[in-house]
């Protein structure tokens, strides 16, 4: 089969791999019929991560089963299954208490197992999925080709967007900015509109972006950054923000969030940590402000988002603004790190 794999420093290659194969009863192969790069994806691209000896890559893809293990009971071949973007179990005390992304026996695509088998990475044409009843979720069929970009959000974006429009606590009538307008910050803008939100603020400087906020759900724009962000902020609203969702990750995105949001407010972050975000427990004492967040638990969120989906009431596929055959992976991790793209849509 074809799978992407990364050398190094934007080092993408499409080579061909060793089909996967079941090793434990426990397992499914499933046939990729979509994947994607991630913005966290670009951090070993980019060289922050670095890059020992060369791995598969890439963790989001939905797909069709092909084998299943003897012990898999939830699922059947030929299935259509979102994958999330980690491997769970299902049954241990985090998946029950829905924090299936600290699972006791958490896995990661592009990583080994427990129990040394390699797990492939997701920018490809087959992946094996240990724990399968855990970790994938079945779509009703059919499946229409034009859900596979919203259906494919699921397994990451708009489950992380709506993680942290949860742990900031948006709901009906609550003031929210969003800081970063990636497909995960427009994701986030979507989700706090779900939950009701009456305003809400993306934090972006580039126009498709904008737009795309705009038509998530965004009732107003800030282009301004740091202490003119705030002020623009506070201008917009009348004060700072109940609610704020970081969608980015570094130190300067983390003091943004917190620098607009009020007093007795409450902050969900949701970037992957990069440059060193650190968390000032002074201000945080003397505010009152709550954080939440992190790893997003995606395996417990696809089934609350996935009727929306399959009824059109979201559409959050609209983050992909460039759909590439996977042998040009390359291209993808360039378009996606020069800006040239929010997010990328790869078919085998």
């Amino acid at each position: 089969m074809l799978a992407t794999m990364i050398y190094g420093e934007r080092d993408i290659r499409v080579e061909e791999r060793p089909n996967p194969t079941l090793h434990l009863p426990t397992d499914a192969v499933v046939r990729v019929v979509a994947s994607c790069v991630c913005g966290s994806d670009l951090w070993p691209y980019r060289g922050v991560n670095a890059v020992h000896s060369a791995r598969p890559i890439g963790h989001e893809f939905v797909g069709v089963i092909e084998q299943l293990g003897a012990d898999v009971a939830t699922l059947r071949v030929g299935d259509f299954v979102i994958a999330p973007f980690t491997v769970s179990d299902g049954t241990c005390s985090a998946c029950r208490h829905g924090v299936t992304s600290a699972c006791e026996h958490l896995g990661s695509f592009g990583a080994r197992d427990e129990h040394g088998f390699p797990i492939d990475g997701c920018q490809g044409q087959f992946v094996r999925v240990p724990l399968a009843d855990g970790t994938l979720v079945p779509v009703p069929a059919p499946v229409d080709d034009a859900l596979v970009p919203s259906l494919l959000t699921l397994s990451d974006v708009m489950s992380t967007g709506h993680h942290a429009a949860v742990s900031a606590g948006v709901g009906a009538g609550s003031t929210v900015v969003v800081v970063g307008d990636g497909a995960v910050g427009l994701c986030g803008v979507l989700a706090a509109a779900r939950l009701g939100a009456g305003r809400i603020v993306a934090m972006s400087r580039h126009a498709d972006r904008q737009a795309l906020a705009r038509e998530f759900g965004a009732t107003d724009i800030v282009a301004e950054r740091g202490a003119e962000g705030v002020a623009a902020v506070r201008d917009l609203l009348g004060e700072l923000a109940d609610c704020t969702l970081e969608a980015v990750g570094t130190e300067q995105s983390m003091a943004q969030a917190l620098g607009v949001t009020r007093p007795g407010g409450r902050l969900g972050f949701v970037g992957v940590p990069a440059g060193g975000p650190q968390l000032p427990v002074r201000q945080l004492f003397d505010t009152n402000i709550t954080v939440g967040g992190g790893m997003a638990p995606a395996r417990a969120y696809i089934p609350q988002l996935l009727p929306d989906v399959l009824s059109g009431a979201i559409n959050p596929g609209r983050v992909f603004d460039l759909e590439l055959p996977l042998t040009d992976a390359a291209e993808a991790y360039a378009a996606m790190d020069e800006r040239r793209a929010i997010k990328v849509l790869l078919r085998p």
